[in-house]
Order: structure tokens, then sequence, then C-alpha cells
């Protein structure tokens, strides 16, 4: 079922939703003209093909599944560069966050996405499972991997 998107209703989605949407292909991504392509991306498929939505966050859900689908797009993509540098863009207040952000975009794709999901965003494991399209029980578990990960990593960095 497609509903036309009008602008005013795109400006909402975008102020509501724009930043997450961002930030999760940043972290995807690694690459700031990259994010900003797939969230281009992303409001383009809502203005196209978006389904009637129930509420504010099944819009989000919705965006941040679109998301994650176009980024694994873009990695498995024949253009793609598979060594790039991430771009020292990524606007944090502190150093401390910015050493934690960091070290989360290190992680393996695998964890670093739950965990971004998870505490930057504040999704659920229920969620989250829906969003990366895998169980609850695996959610948790790149979870508890992704955090011992990072704990060894911010440990080492002491």
């Amino acid at each position: 079922m497609n509903q036309t998107c009008n602008t005013w209703q795109l400006e909402e989605a975008y102020d509501a939703c724009g930043a997450a949407v961002y930030r999760l292909a940043m972290v995807y991504l690694g690459r700031h003209a990259d994010a900003e392509d797939v969230t281009q991306e992303v409001f383009l498929r809502l203005i196209c093909r978006a389904p009637a939505f129930t509420d504010g966050d099944h819009r989000r859900r919705w965006l941040l599944q679109v998301t994650a689908n176009l980024c694994r797009d873009h990695l498995r993509s024949f253009w793609r560069k598979r060594v790039v540098e991430l771009e020292d863009t990524l606007p944090t207040a502190a150093p401390e966050e910015r050493e934690a952000l960091d070290a989360v975009i290190r992680l393996p794709e695998q964890y670093r996405l739950p965990i971004h999901l998870h505490y930057y965003e504040g999704y659920s494991v229920a969620e989250i499972a829906q969003i990366l399209k895998l169980g609850q029980s695996a959610v948790k578990m790149r979870l508890k991997r992704g955090r011992e990960l990072l704990k060894i990593e911010l440990e080492g960095s002491i």
C-alpha cells in the first residue's frame, strides 16, 4: 500500500528521523559522503514507496530498516572501495564521547550495528531484531559480544 508523501510530511519525517538515519548510515559506511547519499536515498524512497504508517515509531523503524538495507547494498556494490579511512567529521561534544564512538565504529559490523541502535538510538532488542532482520537471541548475543570488545578496547586505551 503506497501513500503519497507531501512536502510537509517529508519535512516532518526528516526533522524527526533525519539525524538517526544519517548516524546509522555513518556507522555502517564510515564515510560522510556515502552516509549523505544513503540518507538522501532513504527519504527519496519515503516519497516514492512508503507504506501507511500507524505512528511515528513505525515510520522511524521503517526508515532505519531501509537505511540498513541500503547500506548493506552499498557495501556489496562493485564501486565501493574496500579500504576507507574514516573522515574526522563526526560531531561529538567531548573527547570521551569521541573515543567511545570511535571504538564503536571500529567494531566489526555484526556488533557495531546492534550497539549503535541500542545505545545511541535507544532501540529495544526486539526492535533491533526487526530492523536488522535477525532473531532476538542473535541481537542479544551481538550486544553482549560487542560490549565485551568495547570493554577490552576502551580499557586498553586508558
